[in-house]
C-alpha cells in the first residue's frame, strides 16, 4: 500500500497562505518589512483603511473559497432594522437624529464556534507572525484574540438581496479577508474617522444617511485582498448583492486587551444566540464598554 501524500497547509506556516514574497510577514525587521508597515501605517493615518491586494497568492484562492462554501450553510440569517449604531432608537430625539435612522439588515454569520481550528483562515488568523503584522500596522504592541467564542473568527455570507447597512464595528479595528465576490452589488463604502472617542458628530453622519456622498470611500474588493480597517469611527456598509453568487467575506477580530467580549444583545442580534460567557455577563451584569460611544 502506497502512502497518500498530507496535502493539508502546515499550522505552523504561512507559506502558501499568504503571498510572503510581496507581504514578508515572517520578516518584519527587514528593510522590506519595515516599508511595509510604514506603507500601511501611512494610508490608515490618511483615511482608517488599507487595502492589501492579492494578499493571498492565486493557487490558495480556490482552496479559501472552497473553505468559505463549505461553512456558509451554517450561517445564521437575520433580517431586521438597525440604526447605525445596533441599538433601540431613542423617542427623546427627532425622528430625523441617526439613532432613529433605521435601515434593513439582512445577511448571515457564520460564528467562530462552527469553524474548525484545521480550517485555512483559522491557522491565519491565530498565527503569531499574521499577528505581529497587524499589531503593528495599526500600532499596537501586542494584539489579542477575541475571547469572544462567537465573534473571534466569522464568515460574513451574502446571498442576493443581503445588505449590511450604515454600522460601526464593536472593536477599534477589524481585519477582513474576501474570499467569494458577488456577480454584482456587495460594495463597501465608508466615512472615514467620521466619529472619534470624543464624539459621535452626530450632525456628519446624518448627512450621510441623508445621501451626501462628499466624503464616502468605495472599494472594489477582489478575493485574496485583506483589509486593515478603523470600522468602530468609520461609518460603513456593504450595499445589497445582485445575482445569485454569495459574497463571503472572512473576518478576523482582535482586541488591544486580552478577554474582550461582545455585548450579549449583539451576538443575539448577530448570531441569533448567546454563548455561555454571554449569558453570565448577563446574570453578572457585565454589559458596559469602556468607552462612551453609543455602540
Amino acid at each position: 500500500m502506497h502512502a497518500t501524500a498530507d496535502t493539508r497547509p502546515d499550522s505552523s506556516s504561512l507559506e502558501g497562505l499568504v503571498d510572503l514574497a510581496r507581504y514578508p510577514l515572517t520578516d518584519l525587521s527587514s528593510s522590506a518589512g519595515q516599508a511595509l508597515i510604514e506603507r500601511c501605517r501611512d494610508q490608515l493615518a490618511d483615511d482608517g483603511c488599507v487595502v492589501l491586494p492579492r494578499f493571498v497568492p492565486d493557487h490558495a484562492l480556490d482552496r479559501l473559497e472552497r473553505e468559505t462554501e463549505r461553512l456558509s450553510p451554517a450561517a445564521h440569517y437575520n433580517q431586521n432594522e438597525t440604526n447605525p449604531y445596533n441599538s433601540d432608537g431613542d423617542p427623546s430625539l427627532p425622528a430625523e437624529h441617526p439613532k432613529n435612522r433605521f435601515g434593513d439588515r439582512t445577511n448571515g454569520f457564520v460564528a467562530g464556534d462552527r469553524i474548525d481550528h484545521d480550517t485555512i483562515i483559522r491557522q491565519v488568523y491565530q498565527h503569531p507572525d499574521f499577528q505581529r503584522f497587524i499589531a503593528a500596522v495599526v500600532g499596537i504592541e501586542t494584539i489579542h484574540e477575541y475571547a469572544d467564542p462567537l465573534a473571534d473568527l466569522v464568515v460574513n455570507v451574502l446571498r442576493e438581496g443581503c445588505q449590511h447597512p450604515w454600522h460601526y464595528d464593536t472593536n477599534e479595528f477589524i481585519v477582513t479577508m474576501m474570499t467569494r465576490q458577488s456577480e454584482g452589488g456587495g460594495r463597501f463604502e465608508y466615512a472615514p474617522g467620521i466619529r472619534s472617542p470624543e464624539g459621535e458628530n452626530f450632525e456628519a453622519v446624518q448627512s450621510v444617511l441623508d445621501g451626501d456622498r462628499s466624503r464616502l470611500k468605495t472599494l472594489d474588493l477582489q478575493p485574496g485582498d485583506l483589509q486593515v480597517f478603523f470600522g468602530r469611527y468609520s461609518l460603513h456598509r456593504v450595499t445589497p448583492v445582485e445575482g445569485t453568487r454569495e459574497r463571503h467575506t472572512v473576518i478576523f477580530a482582535y482586541a488591544k486587551e486580552p478577554g474582550f467580549v461582545g455585548r450579549p444583545e449583539r451576538a443575539q442580534r448577530i448570531f441569533g444566540r448567546m454563548a455561555p460567557v454571554h449569558e453570565r455577563m448577563l446574570e453578572e451584569g457585565r454589559t458596559q464598554r469602556s468607552d462612551n460611544l453609543a455602540d
